[in-house]
């Protein structure tokens, strides 16, 4: 067997905008969700709920705060002013990819505006013409948890279907705009995270829904999405055939804790709903069962006529997933519990776990790749997977080996599976550097190959410095892979 990666494969790593530009303010920026998210630093940091909730009074009170005190995706790591030295230390990497998404609200700053902000058109493209002197190929996500605030407010996020246009007019901009830059684009970033946090996803307030209807109005967000993102396909297709558009998907790997036929019922159904987007966007077409569940539930999507036909001929070209962690399923109610990315799961006995609860299973990695590839028959991409850790600072210097044995381990899975026939064409950790995580709005919850000197409270200078991982995953790349036989 190749002891290499295949020839061409993307090394890299991934930000989102709203995790680490900053300039919240700058340049004729709006609000986006992501401003109005807060720090809670008396909140248990595994209970990823309590960071995700939001209500009308926390909105109207964060629009009326001028700082970023208790907002820390407003400062992120200040890569609006860094990017230059980020890019340069991404490039000394080697880096072949880097996936990052454009902020909506740099462009149309409430999402309802007929034309772009010219200073942030300028800004990407700023972006993109340094990661192109660099050979860095950008995959550029056009949703990444932060939609205008505005149309969250007025319309309820994507509940309305007049927020498909706001949305394909957008995409339209930066698929014209950047086009001599990208080639890879990624329409919603982990679209089933609408269930799990749906202002954060879909700008959608319970307090806006009727009663009763909470659940209706995410289903019909999502579809709303899934709409949006076959239109953006089309867009993206007919502007230049060299586009290549995918769906992104949270791998969530459930195992049934035990053989009881109860566990791998749930387990059965549990992954059965975490395939049902891809399912949509991949193959084009809702699942009969998923289908026929939301009809035993009272769940009815309004759709147009030709919907159906829109998500059927527009499909995704590659299919992009998030893995971090796996869960165990069971029927007994008072087995033990675990958090994990956005989610709680049965805790599983044979797993060692992250400082953040998260389970750690390399394995698992290898079991999505094939399980996705047999099901979509789509080359795939890695976007997102990493490890979230308390990192020290020792003699001036960060010795994560914890992080190197984190990654060595997911690649290894990663080869083995490319070895049984999958067509895996790209990795990208989350994240190269520390930024603001998603959920917990921390700092100190720590991703990368490069450490950003900032605390929880945005005190520190923001200087980067590499730790011995960067090192590491240069050596990875170089090699493409082959230094993982390394002793």
């Amino acid at each position: 067997m190749n002891e290499t990666f295949p020839k061409g494969f993307l090394w890299g790593g991934a930000i989102a905008a709203n995790q680490v530009e900053g300039g919240w303010n700058l340049d004729g920026k709006g609000l986006s969700v992501a401003d109005v998210a807060t720090y809670k630093p008396h909140v248990d940091n595994k209970d990823y709920s309590a960071h995700a909730s939001i209500t009308k009074e926390a909105i109207e009170q964060a629009m009326s705060d001028p700082s970023d005190q208790w907002y820390p995706k407003r400062r992120g790591i200040d890569f609006y002013h860094r990017y230059k030295e980020d890019l340069a230390l991404f490039a000394e990497m080697g880096f072949k990819a880097l996936r990052l998404s454009i902020a909506w609200t740099r462009l149309f700053p409430t999402g309802e505006e007929l034309e772009p902000n010219k200073k942030g058109v300028e800004f990407y493209r700023n972006v993109f013409k340094e990661m192109k002197r660099l050979n860095i190929e950008p995959i550029v996500t056009l949703s990444h948890y932060e939609m205008p605030l505005s149309l969250s407010i007025n319309y309820n996020g994507w509940v309305e279907r007049r927020v498909i246009d706001d949305f394909v007019r957008f995409a339209s901009v930066c698929i014209n705009e950047f086009d001599e830059y990208v080639d890879y684009w990624l329409t919603f970033n982990e679209i089933d995270s609408i269930h799990r946090h749906p202002f954060t996803t879909a700008g959608i307030l319970s307090e806006l829904s009727e009663k009763g209807k909470e659940e209706q109005d995410v289903y019909q967000a999502l579809h709303h999405q899934f709409v949006a993102s076959s239109l953006v396909t089309k867009i993206a297709h007919e502007k230049n055939s060299k586009n290549k558009v995918g769906c992104m998907l949270t791998k969530l790997m459930t195992y049934p804790l035990t053989c009881a036929p109860i566990d791998v019922e749930l387990t059965q159904k549990k992954n059965l709903e975490n395939n049902f987007y891809a399912d949509v966007q991949v193959k084009g077409e809702y699942p009969s069962m998923i289908e026929k569940d939301l009809e035993n539930r009272g769940i009815f999507i309004n759709m147009a006529s030709d919907d159906r036909e829109i998500l059927k001929k527009h499909t995704v070209d590659f299919l992009s997933f998030s893995y971090y962690m796996s869960m165990a399923e069971s029927g007994n109610p008072e087995a033990e519990r675990t958090p994990g990315n956005t989610v709680l799961g049965v805790k599983n006995p044979y797993l060692p776990s992250t400082d953040w609860g998260w389970q750690i299973d390399p394995k698992g990695l290898k079991i999505a790749l094939i399980e996705l590839y047999d099901r979509y028959q789509v080359p795939l991409m890695i976007v997102e997977n990493g490890m979230g850790a308390v990192d020290k600072i020792e003699e001036g210097k960060i010795h994560d080996a914890y992080r190197v044995a984190y990654f060595s381990e997911h690649f290894k899975q990663m080869k083995e599976a490319i070895d049984v026939g999958v067509n895996l064409i790209g990795y990208t950790s989350w994240a190269p550097i520390d930024l603001v995580s998603a959920g917990t709005s921390q700092v100190s919850k720590r991703y990368g190959f490069i450490y950003v000197d900032a605390d929880d409270e945005g005190n520190g200078t923001y200087n980067r410095m590499k730790k011995d991982s960067f090192d590491w995953y240069k050596k990875i790349i170089q090699t493409n892979g082959a230094s993982l036989n390394d002793a």
